[in-house]
């Protein structure tokens, strides 16, 4: 089977998963993430919603917690923030609370990154947020195959994911996809590329930007090892460390702002843990600290890491 970037959310053979969210039913989503689940499973298991998030979440809690398992859709990651109180302070914190006795398996998929010229309201990336709460798993894959997957097993894990789909992966990317009951494990990562000199850790969009710019530095003579994270929360630090002990150099791509973004956590682990085998300061590429991402085209380039930018980054640690 061959498929874009994203798949459909499940196949919901088990009748106890329904989907959620704004125009998710006969609309099939904006991104046709949905297309042709209202028509299959009918209204009682696909349906629109409000255009209000915290109602959204908190309805899939509810459901989670008399026996269903919601998959929750936010429209974009952008407006999720009016249900940061419902993930954070109810699904995230269900099982501790209870010790136990209670959790929340439920899957918010939310649509998330800029070059797509959506500016301030439709081209953030909100991972960091969440990525810092315990309790909550955090999924970002960058491959149409890994999506179909690890969908699957969101679908099936016990506690609360949040699933980001990049926008500009949506039609990036086509692949074969395993036929069957294709699961990926959530958590580990996968080394797209195999190097020695560099290792260059990402995820979403930025995953494809690094193998753009790791193909450019092999033409010069520099190999680069690009590990696409996968998955945030729970984090794979045993295959970061491994790469970093083999090559030596270290870097972090991600389009989030600079200060505060996921990849100064991945930098603290590798400083923490692999001092010794650096050869080099821990390398970030992020978007600058201004609030938003600029609509037009110039203002949106400056403001996203490019395989351009990446690339001379590659290049400088490559020769430090």
């Amino acid at each position: 089977m061959i498929l874009t970037f994203p798949p459909s959310p499940c196949s919901l053979r088990d009748e106890r998963v329904l989907v959620l969210g704004e125009d998710v039913g006969r609309k099939g989503g904006v991104f046709g993430a949905t297309d042709g689940l209202y028509e299959r499973f009918g209204e009682a298991r696909v349906l629109d919603t409000p255009l209000a998030e915290s109602a959204i979440v908190g309805v899939a809690i509810g459901a989670a917690l008399n026996g269903l398992i919601p998959i929750a859709e936010i429209q974009f990651a952008d407006f999720i923030h009016p249900a940061f109180d419902q993930i954070v302070s109810e699904a995230a914190r269900t099982r501790y609370r209870t010790n136990g006795d209670w959790s929340v398996p439920i899957v918010i998929r939310a649509p998330f990154g800029g070059g797509v010229h959506g500016g301030l309201y439709h081209s953030q990336s909100i991972e960091a947020f969440y990525a810092h709460v315990p309790g909550v798993k955090v999924v970002v894959p960058s491959m149409p195959a890994d999506a179909h997957g690890l969908l699957k097993s969101a679908v099936r894990d016990p506690d609360p994911v949040l699933f980001l789909e990049h926008k500009r992966v949506y039609r990036l990317v086509t692949e074969e996809v395993p036929d069957g009951d294709h699961l990926v494990p959530i958590g580990p990562a996968a080394v797209r590329v195999d190097g020695t000199n560099v290792s260059c850790f990402a995820w979403g969009l930025m995953t494809h930007y690094c193998l753009e710019a790791a193909q450019q530095l092999l033409s010069e003579g520099v190999s680069v090892e690009v590990v696409d994270l996968r998955t945030l929360a729970p984090l794979d630090r045993e295959t970061i460390l491994a790469s970093v002990r083999k090559t030596g150099k270290a870097m972090v791509v991600h389009e989030d702002n600079l200060t505060g973004g996921f990849g100064a956590e991945v930098a603290a682990i590798i400083s923490e843990h692999a001092f010794d085998s650096l050869d080099g300061p821990v390398v970030r590429v992020a978007a600058p600290d201004i609030p938003a991402m600029p609509f037009n085209n110039a203002g949106e380039e400056l403001f996203m890491p490019s395989p351009k930018k990446i690339a001379e980054a590659m290049r400088k640690l490559a020769a430090y």
